[in-house]
């Protein structure tokens, strides 16, 4: 895959030793000259970074170490081969405290559970239809919604195969890379500090003062729309799951399908919806008009019995 966070693993990583550290480096050194860290942008704080399937506990630290370089400190670890050990935490460097509050989930869907957005970093795929963004338009697009208050999250997959179809299935969008064709092997922590580097940029070009002449319009702008002036919260993505599956439901009630399999079209359907970007009164309607249609499809099949 073109651009999927691989990592070459040194044998001296290679370890199968799956303990915690006995004792965990000292911190990174704070600002020179005794001056006060600087304020965590609550754009920031909002904003996961979801490991899916890492198999080296090495990699789980770098990238830990890549993200607290760009203020960034959530970190998910989705159904990991191995939970963090020595490795991990020797190659944080310092970044002993993203670790320590690393979550694991059993899957990426407990992972994105309560996230408005997900993005997932992933190679070029025509098997998977979804919209592609390089990493500073993601960056601006993730930005702009965790500042409007939603909680957003940034998927990477496993070393070797990225992210699979049905995690995929589970992202509003995709972000690609662009590395070098001849060349795109870029490791996992590799593919992290890019795109926590867009987001630093990112949160940086959005608390900066303003400036006299007007900046152009962004992708975040573009493509975001008018969520920034809704009144109601977006939906979560426990919330657009449970509609998915009431839409399934309804689909399977009415003979919509009519004998063909029913996941092609139900991949269409996601990304309709996922492109709308419902609010929760949204999916509420939504769902209301589903049961009635499996009532009524319910009260159908009895009377034709009769």
């Amino acid at each position: 895959m073109n651009h999927d966070p691989r990592e070459p693993f040194p044998a001296a990583q290679a370890t199968e030793n799956a303990n915690p550290p006995e004792a965990a480096p000292a911190p990174a050194p704070g600002p020179a000259g005794g001056e006060e860290p600087a304020a965590v942008d609550p754009a920031l704080a909002r904003i996961r970074v979801v490991l899916v399937g890492t198999q080296h506990p090495g990699n789980i630290g770098s990238a830990a170490r890549a993200m607290k370089t760009m203020g960034l400190s959530r970190l998910i670890l989705a159904a990991p081969e191995k939970a963090p050990d020595r490795d991990s935490y020797a190659l944080a460097a310092g970044a002993d405290d993203v670790l320590a509050a690393a979550a694991i989930v059993p899957d990426l869907a407990a992972a994105v559970a309560d996230c408005h957005f997900v993005l997932g970093c992933t190679a070029r795929s025509r098997r998977i239809a979804l919209e592609q963004f390089d990493p500073r338009q993601a960056a601006a697009l993730c930005e702009a919604r965790a500042r409007a208050g939603g909680e957003v999250a940034l998927v990477f997959g496993r070393e070797r195969t990225g992210l699979e179809n049905h995690e995929l299935q589970l992202c509003h969008a995709a972000v690609h890379i662009p590395a070098n064709p001849a060349y795109s092997s870029l490791n996992l922590a590799a593919a992290v500090q890019v795109l926590s580097y867009e987001l630093r940029m990112a949160s940086l070009a959005a608390t900066a003062p303003a400036s006299a002449s007007a900046p152009a319009p962004s992708v975040a702008a573009a493509v975001v729309g008018d969520g920034g002036d809704r009144r109601e919260p977006p939906a979560s993505h426990a919330q657009m799951e449970g509609f998915f599956g009431q839409l399934g439901q309804a689909l399977d009630a009415i003979d919509f399908h009519k004998g063909r399999t029913p996941e092609a079209a139900m991949h269409k359907l996601r990304r309709l919806f996922l492109r709308a970007q419902l609010d929760e009164r949204e999916v509420r309607l939504l769902r209301g008009v589903l049961a009635d249609v499996e009532r009524t499809a319910m009260l159908l099949a009895a009377a034709n019995k009769r």
